[in-house]
């Protein structure tokens, strides 16, 4: 028989990757009552935040990626230096395209208005910078100084124990059958049920299930992504030790999405190669104390930390830290079928 919870807190999150966890570590830093929600037993590899590494980087085509982006930096540092575990390393990003790439120049011109520091490599610096790159005639590089490496898992496992430490709980195993809107909110799981004054829904591909009930089907696809790794050509040339880059290969003919890579460190002699739109950030049209942040795929870990901050500040009607206009469910005139 299921107990009833009678405890009221500030907010449950429901869904603990790495937007979920970020959400309530900060709640948790400013001392609200939370509950993270978990379907599956910690760690697992079922959504979109597992695997040992991201890129992060400042180079966007917009202006309020790479603004938001600097913010992202600051909070990773800190997270690491709180938890005495390096959770970045700096590689650099290397942008690959033609030179007549408008893709290319717009990143290029977003990064000078935003300070950050980066270089334009012609095609012959481009050979000689990184001969171990096989490049298309006429292709030249643009490489993002700041970018690097995230260690995904550890990032997750830091956070989940910072949520604890600030006294915040963490239920993993514990499915969520039922949402009852209303203040409070009420969340029925397999285990209990909870109240809260609000409710953060992070879900990834599960989002859609959760908000049917209540009257929203959001614009979703749910995308699988292949994540390979290919075999040094000449072993240990493309490690971190040996500075090579994560890299982006923007408006490649043979692929509809841009391919990116990372350098060989999850397994030595390996490297990692896949394939990269705009967020999901808003209160439900018609629950305003049900918050839903949903649509990271291809971009999203790098971008967690102010994804959480924002889904705090929605969270408690506190004046968002960013212009969330390109985040809002409005933008779908008809919820019809978007890619995000």
């Amino acid at each position: 028989m299921m107990a009833a919870q009678k405890e009221l807190y500030d907010a449950i999150v429901i869904g603990a990757g790495i937007q979920g966890c970020f959400t309530a570590y900060h709640l948790a830093k400013h001392s609200r009552r939370v509950l993270l929600l978990e379907q599956f037993f910690l760690p697992h590899s079922r959504g979109s935040s597992h695997g040992q590494s991201r890129i992060i980087r400042r180079a966007y085509p917009e202006d309020f990626y790479t603004e938001m982006m600097a913010e992202c930096y600051r909070i990773w540092a800190q997270l690491q230096h709180e938890a005495g575990t390096q959770l970045y390393r700096q590689t650099g990003l290397l942008l690959l395209g033609m030179k007549e790439n408008p893709e290319l120049k717009t990143i290029q011109a977003t990064l000078s208005r935003h300070g950050v520091e980066h270089q334009y490599l012609p095609s012959e610096e481009l050979k000689q910078r990184f001969p171990n790159i096989q490049l298309a005639r006429g292709e030249v590089g643009l490489l993002d100084k700041s970018g690097g490496v995230l260690y995904a898992d550890k990032a997750l496992r830091v956070l989940q124990d910072a949520i604890r430490q600030l006294g915040g709980i963490v239920h993993d195993g514990e499915k969520v059958m039922e949402i009852k809107p209303g203040l409070p909110v009420v969340v029925k799981t397999t285990s209990s049920s909870y109240q809260a004054r609000s409710l953060i829904i992070t879900a990834g591909p599960w989002t859609n299930r959760l908000l049917r009930p209540l009257g929203l089907e959001l614009p979703l696809q749910t995308l699988r992504i292949n994540v390979c790794y290919w075999k040094e050509k000449a072993p240990g040339s493309y490690s971190v030790s040996q500075a090579f880059p994560c890299f982006l290969g923007l408006g490649l003919s043979l692929a509809p999405h841009h391919i990116y890579g990372l350098p060989s460190r999850e397994y030595p002699g390996l490297v990692k190669n896949t394939p990269d739109e705009h967020f999901i950030l808003d209160r439900h049209p018609k629950y305003d104390n049900i918050v839903i942040g949903a649509g990271f795929s291809g971009h999203g870990f790098k971008l967690s930390p102010i994804v959480g901050k924002i889904l705090y500040e929605l969270s408690m009607k506190l004046t968002p830290s960013y212009d969330l206009t390109p985040f809002r469910i409005s933008r779908f005139p008809s919820l019809g079928k978007a890619h995000l």
